[in-house]
């Protein structure tokens, strides 16, 4: 196995897709237009001495939607597209929740599965850091860019917790540069990206901001996040938006100006998540402590009225900067 200097020349070679499935239109209606799609991304693993190596590659599988043409709003070069980047249970309905209200103001969207590429649940459990999937966001940003129909200049980034970790990451120039190249996304919102393992010295490759060493790229990022967060925060007298404000306070003032985060008051980890209430354990939980408790602490309640307001904030974030 070789130790990562820069992939993005790896990932220029591997990532092809295989069309499986797709649904065409011979007339104008609301529906986007599917394809199930499959793409080489490289496996990434830490070898014994802690560091991110390739051993491999993955066929990492995704869902693509691009509105069909009667929506005029988004055509000129091509439409502005999202990548949609999943949390630790995997795909599921906040996927979808997002992806038709942006298909629906004509931005196209691709949803991928790290985990079926891994085999999590299956054979596996979930990686040991978000790093090690750093690689599958621009494996499927450079994919978007070389599909027909969208703008490569207007591709934007969302992911819930796991997948916001992934968001915020790849708008700092040192993964971007390692993982993508010459590659950037246009702006970047994360919602609930547990925000305490930023700059976390327990935390290999957490560093985000000037200070760290690790520079953003200049995309504007959105932070959306829950007072009741059980990541951000010990427990339930916490307020589990303090360490994103932090984060974004610890910037200089150019970097600040382009993170904003929103503050849902008694929203707890995956509000947005409209399924039904469960707990999880979770070793990243209440700061991390919950690495030395086997007790399931980190609960994932749904909010209907803040899920809709998360998703028309999203909606008109990309909106205004893709």
């Amino acid at each position: 196995m070789k130790k990562i200097r820069s992939i993005a020349t790896l990932l220029s070679a591997v990532a092809l897709c295989s069309p499986l499935l797709a649904s065409a239109h011979d007339h104008c209606n609301r529906e986007p237009t599917i394809t199930f799609i499959e793409m080489q991304t490289p496996n990434l693993v830490l070898n014994a001495s802690g560091q991110v190596v390739v051993n491999g590659n993955l066929t990492l599988k995704g869902k693509l939607k691009i509105p069909n043409s009667c929506d005029e709003r988004h055509t000129h070069g091509g439409k502005p597209a999202v990548l949609v980047l999943h949390g630790s249970s995997g795909v599921d309905l906040r996927g979808d929740f997002y992806a038709e209200a942006l298909n629906d103001v004509g931005i196209a969207t691709l949803e991928i599965d790290l985990w079926e590429a891994r085999g999590v649940g299956v054979t596996t459990t979930r990686p040991a850091l978000p790093a090690l999937t750093y690689g599958d966001a621009f494996t499927a940003l450079r994919f978007l860019s070389n599909t027909k129909g969208i703008n490569p200049s207007r591709i934007g980034v969302l992911g819930f917790s796991w997948g916001g970790v992934l968001s915020m990451a790849s708008a700092t120039q040192n993964v971007a540069t390692a993982m993508g190249g010459n590659l950037r996304f246009k702006a970047h919102a994360a919602n609930y990206p547990v925000c305490f393992a930023y700059n976390n010295g327990a935390i290999p490759n957490s560093a985000f901001g000037t200070p760290a060493g690790n520079p953003l790229t200049g995309a504007p990022i959105m932070i959306q996040i829950g007072s009741n967060d059980d990541y951000d925060r010990a427990n339930a007298a916490g307020d589990g938006t303090g360490k994103c404000l932090s984060l974004r306070d610890s910037l200089p003032a150019a970097e600040r100006s382009i993170v904003s985060v929103v503050r849902y008051e008694g929203a707890y980890h995956g509000w947005d998540r409209l399924m039904v209430p469960t707990k999880v354990y979770d070793p990243f939980g209440h700061l991390g402590a919950d690495r030395y408790d086997t007790y399931a602490r980190v609960e994932l309640r749904p909010d209907v009225k803040k899920a809709y307001q998360s998703l028309d904030r999203v909606v008109k974030f990309f909106n205004r900067n893709l």
